[in-house]
C-alpha cells in the first residue's frame, strides 16, 4: 500500500529528516508537549531497562520482550500500526517483512526508532508525530496494532479506543501490554491512569472489539489482545 493512499481525506503531511509531520491550516506544523521531553530521548532507553520495568512495574525485561514475541511470532506481511512507538522497541518482537507505520508525539524518540528500525532490515517502515487520539490514517487500514507500556498515558483512552477501531480491518487485532492497579504488589507509583483488566475489557467491549487476556504474569503489567469485530 502506498503512503498517500494510507492517510485521511485532506491530510497533508511534510517529511523532515525521515518523519512525517501533520500540517495545520496555515501550512504550520502540528506540535505536541511529549511528555518525556525530547531532550531525554538519548536516555530513554535505559530508563525503561533499568528503572521503569524492573523497579516500578516489577516486570522481568527479557519476559517482556519474550511474551510478545511468542504472541506476534506467525504475524508476517502485514500493515501494522503502532501507537506510542516511544524509540523502537518493537524491532525485539516484530517481524521485519510486516509493514510498519510508527506514531509518536516526541520527534526524538521518532528518530531513534527509525534508526533502530533502518539497522533491523524493515523495509520503508514510515513515522509520524501525530497523536494516538487524532490519527492522520484513512478507515479500515492495518492488520494489527500495537500498543505498548503506553496506554495508561493516553488522555482520553475512549477516543483512543474509537481511532483504532477506525484504522484497523474487520477482524484486526489490537496487541497492548499495560500496568494495571491489581497487578502492583509493590505498589510503586506508576505514572499515568491505571484502569483495572475488567475496565479495559470493557472499554474494549463498548468499541466492539472482543477481549482476551494474554495469560503469562509479569509484574505489574497486563498483556491483551483485542479483535476487531465490526467495521467502522
Amino acid at each position: 500500500m502506498q503512503e498517500e493512499n494510507m492517510l485521511k481525506e485532506g491530510i497533508k503531511v511534510i517529511e523532515k529528516n525521515g518523519l512525517r509531520y501533520i500540517i495545520e491550516s496555515g501550512n504550520k506544523i502540528k506540535r505536541y508537549n511529549p511528555w518525556l521531553g525530547d531532550s531525554f530521548s538519548f536516555i530513554y532507553d535505559s530508563i525503561m531497562k533499568n528503572s521503569i520495568l524492573p523497579k516500578k512495574f516489577g516486570a522481568d525485561v527479557h519476559r517482556h520482550f519474550e511474551i510478545l514475541k511468542c504472541e506476534l511470532e506467525k504475524v508476517h506481511g502485514k500493515h501494522v500500526l503502532e501507537l506510542a512507538t516511544g524509540s523502537g522497541s518493537a524491532v525485539s518482537f516484530l517481524n521485519r517483512d510486516n509493514h510498519y507505520a510508527g506514531t509518536d508525539i516526541s520527534p526524538g524518540l521518532l528518530r531513534k526508532a527509525r534508526k533502530k528500525f533502518s539497522l533491523a532490515g524493515f523495509k520503508d517502515p514510515v513515522f509520524y508525530v501525530t497523536s494516538a487520539d487524532d490519527l492522520p490514517f484513512d478507515d479500515n487500514i492495518f492488520d494489527l496494532c500495537l500498543c505498548i507500556l503506553s496506554l495508561n498515558f493516553f488522555d482520553d483512552i475512549a477516543l483512543v479506543f474509537q481511532e483504532i477501531k477506525r484504522v484497523l480491518k474487520t477482524g484486526a487485532v489490537l496487541v497492548c501490554s499495560v500496568p494495571v492497579p491489581e497487578r502492583n504488589k509493590q505498589k510503586s507509583t506508576i505514572r499515568g491512569t491505571l484502569r483495572t483488566e475488567e475496565e479495559l475489557r470493557t472499554m474494549s467491549q463498548d468499541n466492539d472489539f472482543r477481549f482476551e487476556r494474554i495469560p503469562p504474569a509479569n509484574g505489574a503489567l497486563l498483556y491483551f489482545r483485542a479483535f476487531s469485530v465490526q467495521g467502522s
